[in-house]
């Protein structure tokens, strides 16, 4: 049995708990939280064997073989590193760290420590990316010529998410005072991952763009001032030759939170939608071309990035996504911050 330690119970917790609840052997035996009262509380209703409101109590007790890190962003690399310090396996949500040296650090301590070491990119889940990326490494549309990927979101038009104006949950994500490293930072990682992930293939070099829309009078809301990114739009070169463009914006108007990736080779092209519930598939293949007519494919069944982890632990063999696949996504985040800051390209070593 493999017994697991929960790091945070914010909104993401009770996700995990339902996620681990349905695979065999694996346990959440206990749970961590700072703020005073609230480990208690989720473990209570939770149905979690113990709760601790501290990291170094829960490392004193020790009666775990692995953690679920769902702190908040930026205390990811402290409370990673002390699991590490102490030989725990570790699944961390995204991102690992909000710059790729503290990403780096982390991977290579996790590498040094010889345990497994995983990033909950949840859009990893959908079985229409898994399906893309076979039929690209199968050569089943030819020589990849272009990839388009893009992350919509519309919560700053919206209110099917609630009121951003009004709500700190939302607010704080336009902040640079508050953490937010903008829409870049915060689903950047998802479509690039997406995007590489499913074209099979590296970015080589790229040339971003990002924009602060403006929301309000002073361009503040009480003690928020709204200077985070909305939107970030991006064209990449991929090691095959292949041209990329890369766009995620919290104003693409008409969709709640949908990712999409088409991916056009000389002999065929296939495209993935998914909410990050539902996806799908389709292909334009063969005589198709010629007709430029799309057909839904049917999509296999495939482990979700919890089950994953639980077969790491059984197999005692790193999974993916790792923590060295989530920093050089980090490397790439980087390096459009850099470029947008220079209005130039950047090569991506």
């Amino acid at each position: 049995m493999h017994r697991i330690l929960l790091l945070g119970t914010g909104g993401i917790a009770g996700h995990h708990v339902e996620e681990f609840a349905g695979i065999p052997g694996c346990s959440i035996v206990a749970c961590v939280d700072q703020v005073p009262g609230r480990a208690a509380a989720f473990a209570a209703a939770s149905k979690i064997g113990d709760s601790f409101e501290s990291l170094e109590a829960a490392i004193a007790w020790g009666e775990f073989d692995a953690a679920i890190n769902a702190t908040p962003d930026g205390a990811h690399r402290a409370t990673t590193l002390a699991l590490l310090g102490v030989g725990k396996h570790v699944f961390c949500e995204k991102p690992l760290a909000p710059n790729y040296a503290d990403a780096f650090d982390m991977t290579q301590a996790a590498e040094a420590a010889g345990v497994i070491n995983m990033v909950n990119l949840t859009y990893r889940n959908s079985p229409a990316i898994h399906e893309a990326r076979r039929m690209v490494q199968a050569g089943e549309i030819g020589a990849l010529r272009h990839v388009e990927a893009s992350y919509r979101q519309s919560w700053l038009v919206s209110k099917s998410w609630g009121d951003w104006r009004v709500e700190d949950k939302w607010l704080w994500r336009l902040s640079s005072r508050h953490g937010s490293t903008g829409v870049l930072g915060d689903v950047g990682i998802h479509i690039l991952d997406f995007a590489t992930y499913g074209a099979g293939q590296d970015i080589v070099s790229l040339h971003a763009d990002l924009v602060t829309f403006p929301k309000a009078e002073g361009e503040r809301i009480g003690d928020y001032v709204l200077d985070a990114n909305d939107s970030v739009a991006m064209t990449a070169r991929l090691d095959c030759g292949a041209l990329a463009t890369i766009v995620a914006s919290r104003y693409m108007t008409g969709h709640a939170n949908d990712l999409s990736l088409a991916l056009h080779g000389t002999q065929g092209a296939i495209k993935v939608e998914t909410d990050g519930k539902a996806s799908s598939l389709s292909a334009c293949l063969g005589g198709d071309v010629d007709l430029q007519r799309w057909r839904t494919l049917d999509l296999p069944s495939v482990k979700r990035n919890a089950r994953r982890f639980a077969d790491a632990l059984d197999a005692g063999r790193n999974g993916d996504p790792s923590f060295r696949r989530a920093a050089d996504m980090q490397k790439l985040i980087d390096a459009a911050f850099e470029s947008s800051a220079a209005k130039l390209p950047i090569s991506v070593a």
